[in-house]
């Protein structure tokens, strides 16, 4: 059983076309709040990112956004959270929510989401952290994005066990049971030794 103090939540910082993103952050935070686990995130108050956040402090919860110095007024720094850390790279912030969390889930968002997420996977797979990663698909939003990491596993670029270590879901509560019961897999890093 994986205890899980705190979770880092990549967003977008659009809200979106379709309010199904929003209501799935929403919803997230409660679930998390109802079992007392705070939230580490971007740190802005807009988009994706602003609702889970709002979220979060309505239900009581520990919100700690990460932000670089550079973007504190272009994502607009939410100044209402628990705690806002700024450091002074990328680098720096997503050193910093890795270092904070137990698990890492990405809800709707845009380029930064998505390379936040592959990096993290990518030091799943590199056994640089045992932690359980999960994409949480509101509205279908990273249908053709799971289409792809298949095809890739299918094409033997992607092991199978490593696209394992990626957990999918569209309701929150089902995402945090497997997140509890993770167990990281002991895997070689290379498909095979000689190629195809």
């Amino acid at each position: 059983m994986t205890m899980i103090k705190r979770l880092c939540v990549y967003c977008g910082s659009n809200y979106g076309s379709r309010p199904e993103y929003n209501q799935a952050a929403r919803e997230l935070a409660r679930v998390m709040v109802n079992k007392n686990i705070g939230l580490v995130y971007g740190g802005a108050s807009i988009g994706v990112m602003g609702e889970i956040a709002d979220a979060f402090l309505k239900e009581g919860g520990e919100v700690i956004g990460v932000i670089p110095k550079e973007l504190l007024v272009r994502e607009a720094a939410h100044t209402g959270i628990t705690e806002l850390r700024e450091v002074n790279t990328m680098h720096d912030r997503k050193a910093m929510m890795a270092e904070l969390s137990d698990g890492f889930i990405a809800l709707p968002g845009g380029l930064g989401t998505i390379e936040e997420f592959f990096e993290i996977w990518t030091w799943a797979q590199l056994g640089m952290h045992q932690k359980p990663c999960g994409l949480l698909n509101a509205g279908q939003y990273y249908d053709k994005l799971i289409e792809f990491i298949d095809h890739a596993v299918s094409e033997r670029f992607i092991k199978e066990v490593y696209r394992s270590m990626v957990f999918v879901e569209d309701q929150p509560h089902i995402l945090l049971q497997k997140f509890e019961s993770y167990e990281a897999p002991e895997v070689a890093r290379w498909i095979d030794q000689k190629g195809i």
